[in-house]
């Protein structure tokens, strides 16, 4: 008799799927739209009015199969609805790899240091901040428990998980749009991979809205308009001040808005739904009800002369799958293909510049103000590419009262 069989034994048994298509659907407000699309002219005179630049539709397309092209020539199309305007198809291009140039650029060690705060509240408790100093983290000198292992980063389709890959946007001259919507029929159709044939039925989330103001105690409260759909929010801070006159650098201050001290990886991400529950259930990440945080006092005391802020609100997740699992947990599983989409909505926004990015240009409505008064009392090549990957793109409950 098997006594205390742990319920992950018995998990069904299946095989990798010949192809893998992933779809991550991002909806993109406040300074970030600048760069996604939405900045220019229009961006500039919408700043200077005391607006914020539209908010922006932002997609990616990857497909990775273990099959290789017949004639040595992949080619990929990913058949969109109507409502998505991006014509009738959109081409996955196959990246072509080119032998790096050999580069003659002078090694230089890196200086300064980053200092990292996390939690939301008017002030940093005791033990932060951890300072990282980069020269001796270029050494090999690194602080215990620094890197975040409770976060998961996923593993994405790429072209190193597979035999061929085609990828989107590509040079075909298309993006998503503000208007672009995503729910209908998507067919995408190969000469390496099986079709695959999916409708969804979410669209594009929709656009975060977040402002900062100075409280008495020298704290920031940071609140922001609910999201509908939205799992959990995450925020982070990226702030310093001027080096002072013939130095190179000076310091870096990084809060998160992570109670447990996570940052990074996987948290800048497109979380799943399950993972988003479980950070938001041990206060890595914040609750979907939540619509506010404060940022220590020492973060700006850090922090003087610049602080740039990224909003996260992770969402829904949708999967297909051919042909579908099996009822039966102890049949066998062999799909052809897989796809999912995840979504999220991102803001960036300078911390300080109060009225910006202020209203929702789609709505405009203000972000709620608090229900009650506050009280009175988030560089890669610095850090050889560990922390600066988790830069890349850019818990517990608020408690700005």
């Amino acid at each position: 008799m098997l006594c205390g069989v742990a319920v992950g034994v018995f998990a069904q048994q299946s095989s990798a799927p010949v192809a893998r298509y992933e779809m991550r659907a991002e909806t993109m407000s406040g300074f970030g739209a600048m760069g996604a699309g939405g900045g220019g002219m229009g961006a500039a005179m919408a700043m200077a009015m005391g607006g914020s630049p539209r908010a922006q539709h932002m997609l990616w397309l990857d497909l990775g199969s273990s099959r290789a092209a017949a004639d040595g020539k992949p080619k990929a199309e990913h058949f969109m609805p109507a409502g998505a305007k991006l014509g009738k198809s959109v081409l996955l291009k196959t990246p072509v790899t080119k032998p790096a140039e050999p580069g003659n650029a002078e090694f230089q060690r890196p200086k300064g240091r980053m200092l990292i705060f996390w939690g939301c509240g008017e002030h940093a408790p005791k033990g932060q901040p951890v300072v990282i100093d980069f020269s001796k983290l270029a050494a090999g000198q690194v602080p215990p428990g620094l890197w975040s292992t409770a976060v998961p980063v996923d593993r994405w389709v790429s072209p190193a998980s597979s035999k061929t890959y085609g990828t989107w946007p590509s040079d075909d001259g298309k993006s998503a749009k503000p208007d672009s919507a995503l729910p209908g029929a998507h067919r995408i159709v190969s000469n390496y991979a099986p079709e695959l044939s999916f409708s969804l039925t979410r669209d594009f989330m929709g656009p975060l809205n977040a402002s900062s103001s100075a409280i008495g105690s020298g704290a920031t409260l940071l609140r922001w308009g609910a999201v509908a759909e939205a799992t959990g929010y995450y925020a982070m801070i990226i702030g310093g001040k001027q080096a002072p006159k013939g130095q190179d650098m000076a310091d870096i201050v990084w809060w998160s808005s992570s109670a447990t001290r996570q940052f990074g990886g996987g948290l800048s991400d497109w979380l799943a739904p399950s993972t988003v529950a479980r950070l938001v259930a041990d206060k890595t990440v914040m609750s979907p009800q939540t619509t506010t945080c404060t940022v220590p006092a020492e973060v700006k005391a850090a922090a003087p002369d610049y602080m740039y802020g990224t909003l996260h609100a992770y969402g829904p997740e949708e999967g297909f799958a051919y042909p579908p699992r099996p009822a039966d947990p102890k049949a066998k599983w062999v799909p052809e293909w897989t796809a999912r989409i995840r979504h999220r909505s991102t803001t960036g926004f300078l911390v300080g510049v109060e009225g910006f990015p202020g209203a929702n240009s789609a709505t405009g409505q203000e972000p709620p103000k608090p229900q009650c008064k506050p009280k009175k009392k988030g560089l890669g090549g610095l850090l050889g590419g560990a922390v600066g990957g988790a830069l890349g793109i850019p818990g517990g409950s608020g408690d700005g009262c």
